[in-house]
């Protein structure tokens, strides 16, 4: 079930939606230079990017992991689903902060930036076969 308060309003649209009322919402108030995209699931505060690229990885996180909060990890903590996960989960979930680029992300972890592309790529590999499978098991 969604929570009400992720229903689009003025100068919002559904981006993207997923399985288990989980979507991103394009978010462009009058006056804004460029939109920003809202992600939005059940029992998550909501995070908003800069990027839809960001968005969705940050979505694919989501999905990696089963679900994760954020209330409660301060503005730069990680969350305890993300930290167990694994190093390309962490890595992709970086990626998705106002504060790491992918240079950032490979000098965090002393790897090449092709080395974090590849985390990241592996990563939307993991979400996208748990939606997959969770469709195919008739999960909405």
């Amino acid at each position: 079930m969604s929570r009400p308060e992720s229903v689009p309003r003025d100068g919002e649209s559904v981006h993207r939606e997923y399985i288990l009322d989980v979507r991103i919402v394009t978010v462009a108030p009058d006056g804004a230079d460029a939109p920003r995209y809202r992600f939005e699931a059940p029992q998550h505060r909501g995070e908003e990017f800069d990027s839809v690229a960001d968005a969705e990885l940050y979505a694919d996180v989501y999905f990696d992991v089963n679900g994760f909060q954020e209330d409660g990890t301060g503005d730069r903590g990680v969350p305890p689903e993300i930290i167990q996960a694994g190093r390309d989960t962490l890595a992709a979930y970086f990626r998705t902060q106002r504060y790491a680029d992918t240079a950032w992300v490979a000098s965090f972890f002393g790897k090449e930036p092709g080395q974090i592309e590849r985390y990241i790529e592996t990563v939307r590999a993991r979400a996208e076969e748990v939606r997959e499978g969770a469709v195919e098991r008739g999960v909405a």
